[in-house]
Parts: structure tokens; C-alpha cells; sequence
């Protein structure tokens, strides 16, 4: 049995926004960690992973929930892959800025980083089902 299943959107849009906020405390949680484990460098080194993170889940977020995204099923298709295409860049021309230009700690650049990247997915992993509805249930019942 097929099931179509409709999202509001702007409990996604809410959603989406609570995961930028929760990267950008997990941003300064390990920068904090970093500055007491290590030093100044690596608490500013782990501000600037977290923070490469979090800016570019923001450039999608917005892009991908701009108003014209609910004018129809291909906008909104559009608009998350034109969001996600902006994710991918703002890594990749962050990346590349810092690493060319700053002296950073590249260890806590990279675990905040990453730490940022599994909030993001924990966070979808955990809140996608709810946006759904309800999850359907087995009934089948035995011969």
C-alpha cells in the first residue's frame, strides 16, 4: 500500500531553524572545550569549523524555504537542491579561504566541524518522522 504523506511547512521551516541554532551552540560547546583542553587557537580554530557549518546549513535553510518554494511540489524540489547546491559551495569556498589564509588548529577545526555535521543528521534522524504524521503501525495479524 502506497501512503502520500504531506509536511507543513512551516513546522519544517521551524525545524530547519532549530538545527542552525543547535549547530551554532555545539559551535561554541566545542570551542569552550577546545580553549580548556588546548588553547586560544583551537577554541577560535573550532569557532571557525563549527562556524563554516553552521553558515552554510543557514544558506540552505533559507534558500530552501524561501516563499516561492511552497508555489508548487517543483519548486519546492528546486528550491532544496538549489539550497543544498549553496551548502556544498559555502563548504568549499570556506574551507578553502581558511585553510589558504588562516593559522588554524586544523584538529578542532575538523571535530567541530564534524560535531556540527552529526547534530544536523541526528537532528533530521530523530525529527523527520514526526513531521509525517503518525508512523504506521503492523496490524497484520497472523493467518
Amino acid at each position: 500500500m502506497n501512503t502520500v504523506s504531506t509536511v507543513d511547512a512551516s513546522q519544517a521551516r521551524r525545524m530547519a531553524y532549530s538545527i542552525v541554532l543547535w549547530q551554532a551552540v555545539t559551535t561554541v560547546i566545542v570551542a569552550l572545550a577546545s580553549w580548556v583542553i588546548a588553547d586560544g587557537l583551537a577554541a577560535v580554530s573550532a569557532l571557525i569549523g563549527g562556524g563554516i557549518s553552521t553558515l552554510a546549513s543557514l544558506a540552505m535553510v533559507v534558500l530552501a524555504f524561501r516563499p516561492s518554494a511552497s508555489a508548487g511540489a517543483m519548486n519546492a524540489v528546486r528550491a532544496f537542491f538549489v539550497g543544498e547546491a549553496a551548502k556544498v559551495a559555502t563548504v568549499i569556498v570556506l574551507f578553502t579561504v581558511v585553510l589558504k589564509t588562516m593559522k588554524v588548529a586544523p584538529l578542532a577545526l575538523f571535530v567541530a566541524f564534524m560535531a556540527t555535521f552529526i547534530v544536523y543528521w541526528v537532528a533530521l534522524a530523530n525529527a523527520l518522522p514526526t513531521l509525517g504524521g503518525q508512523r504506521r503501525k503492523d496490524t497484520a495479524q497472523p493467518g
